[in-house]
């Protein structure tokens, strides 16, 4: 029974055929959890984050099906192990808020972990996943991350191929990760964001940035905030956006995270 995900009675995803776990050798169900909340005119110029990160993720393993849950509309999958894995987007919404479908949200977090089904938190997911589990998320001291961040990564993780010490993202948040819930370990961070990384088992990954993003978008991005940023803000973005990003390597790491089965070892 998932906690108050169940007992607020919100609606569920019921797609048929979608229910129960992948046969061997079949390809995976991955639900994308849609928590992104902006409706704005400049949003509808551009794919939603369920269709980033299926467009991401899809053409490294064309067999595997990706489905958008939006749970931004109160809506759920039927049962954490409806599905082989999943992945938690980014939002302009805070994870402190008190929103019904956050709580909802929160709750199924919880659920997965329990059932220890592969989970990858990116921006907002990654600060629901440490919100859920006992972890504190606060406003960035140094104000708005945004264009690009590098994560410096202190651990080295068996999904995390091809190996990279650094991997640079595009970033655009104003809240952080402040404090670890119990068991999680940090795989990587830099001054400015600490915990831009961590993992929980084997079965939580998350990373503070934005992996679906594309150059155009983010670019389109600044433009639209340049009158809600200090001028700062937005003159190191576009510094820092004429840097590629490594999406495509941070894609690479969560579907071998999402086909990840085995426990870390005793000293992880």
């Amino acid at each position: 029974m998932l906690d108050s995900f169940a007992s607020n009675q919100l609606p569920v995803w019921d797609e048929t055929g979608m229910a129960g776990k992948s046969e061997r050798g079949m390809g995976r169900r991955i639900a994308i959890l849609m928590t992104n909340t902006d409706t704005s005119a400049f949003a509808k110029r551009f794919p939603d984050d369920g269709e980033k990160f299926t467009a991401l993720l899809q053409p490294l393993r064309p067999e595997w099906t990706f489905t958008t849950v939006p749970v931004k509309d109160g809506v759920f999958p039927a049962a954490a192990d409806a599905f082989d894995g999943y992945v938690i987007t980014g939002s302009p919404a805070s994870v402190n808020q008190s929103d019904a479908w956050i709580g909802g949200l929160l709750a199924f977090i919880r659920e997965l972990d329990r059932q220890r089904i592969q989970t990858v938190g990116c921006c907002f997911g990654h600060q629901a996943i440490a919100r859920a589990l006992g972890g504190t998320v606060a406003k960035n001291p140094g104000g708005w991350g945004f264009g690009t961040a590098v994560t410096h990564f202190g651990r080295e993780e068996p999904w995390m191929m091809p190996a990279r010490d650094t991997l640079c993202l595009y970033s655009a948040h104003s809240e952080q990760v402040t404090k670890l819930p119990a068991g999680a370990v940090v795989l990587g961070g830099d001054a400015f964001c600490p915990i831009s990384s961590f993992r929980i088992g084997a079965h939580f990954f998350t990373t503070q940035y934005h992996p679906e993003m594309s150059p155009e978008f983010i670019t389109a991005l600044t433009v639209e905030l340049e009158t809600q940023l200090d001028v700062a803000t937005v003159e190191r973005a576009r510094q820092q956006l004429r840097k590629p990003a490594d999406g495509a390597v941070f894609a690479e790491w969560m579907l071998r995270f999402l086909e990840f089965s085995r426990a870390p070892s005793a000293s992880g």
